[in-house]
């Protein structure tokens, strides 16, 4: 079993979230980022079946020189190969295509990624990588077990759970519920020294044609205080509508 983990790097939640001066992206200045929450279910799920199965993991990030932060974490905790694609992850269309470049590279069985990132919550890019390889995709799942060259995956979905097989090879999307967060993998010390040693691949990105960007970020407007009028004071309830609400006009 050769297992794909798709992983993004995320600030934390615990981080205060600036804007930049142009209002096009979060400003990086200060804040600590993190192995995407979604993302991380997947990837211990994948080290426990590593420890049941012997599955071999391969973990993927499209992302410039810092985030081999996440990569050199997951090497800690398991991970037997590490590689970034070198560029920044323009939107859900790019990211997938990188993908897609690394899978069909690989003798992958089964890829993995978080149904969505907490910092722009695209929640695209494991089905655009279905779409793209035309192979199976179930999202949002709880569990699943490898049995063969099939695979038993249950999701949630409309607020029930739906039990799938799969037939290999096929895209997941993990989520809260896949793994409990006890099982967490956090790494020790030998760990981080050996994954000092390792070697994250890097390569290039194919080029790719920019469909959308983003024109500026901003806060929501400000809602108007509420005003309170007591039952007895239909005069003022009555101007109050007129000139906010344009009702009586």
């Amino acid at each position: 079993m050769n297992i794909l983990v798709c992983l993004s790097n995320v600030p934390d939640t615990a981080s205060k979230i600036k804007i930049s001066k142009d209002g096009t992206k979060i400003d990086s200045e200060g804040l600590q980022f993190v192995i995407n929450p979604n993302d991380e279910f997947g990837l211990t799920r994948a080290i426990q079946l590593k420890e049941v199965i012997g599955a071999t993991l391969t973990a993927v990030c499209v992302g410039e020189k810092p985030t081999d932060q996440i990569l050199r974490k997951a090497l800690a905790i398991g991970v037997d190969r590490a590689i970034r694609v070198n560029a920044s992850p323009t939107d859900s269309l790019f990211t997938s295509k990188q993908i897609e470049n690394i899978f069909k590279n690989g003798n992958f069985d089964c890829v993995i990624a978080g149904k969505e990132s907490i910092d722009y919550n695209g929640g695209c890019v494991a089905a655009m990588l279905s779409a793209r390889l035309n192979i199976p995709y179930v999202n949002n799942c709880i569990s699943m077990e490898i049995n063969g060259n099939k695979a038993r995956c249950i999701r949630e979905i409309n607020g029930e759970k739906e039990t799938l097989s799969v037939q290999i090879p096929f895209v997941m999307s993990s989520q809260k519920g896949l793994v409990e967060k006890k099982d967490l993998k956090i790494p020790n010390m030998r760990g981080i020294m050996q994954a000092r040693q390792k070697t994250i691949e890097v390569i290039e990105a194919t080029a790719h044609t920019l469909t959308h960007s983003i024109k500026k970020y901003g806060p929501l407007p400000q809602k108007e205080p509420v005003e309170l009028i007591a039952s007895d004071e239909i005069d003022k309830l009555v101007s109050v509508l007129n000139k906010k609400g344009k009702i009586f006009q």
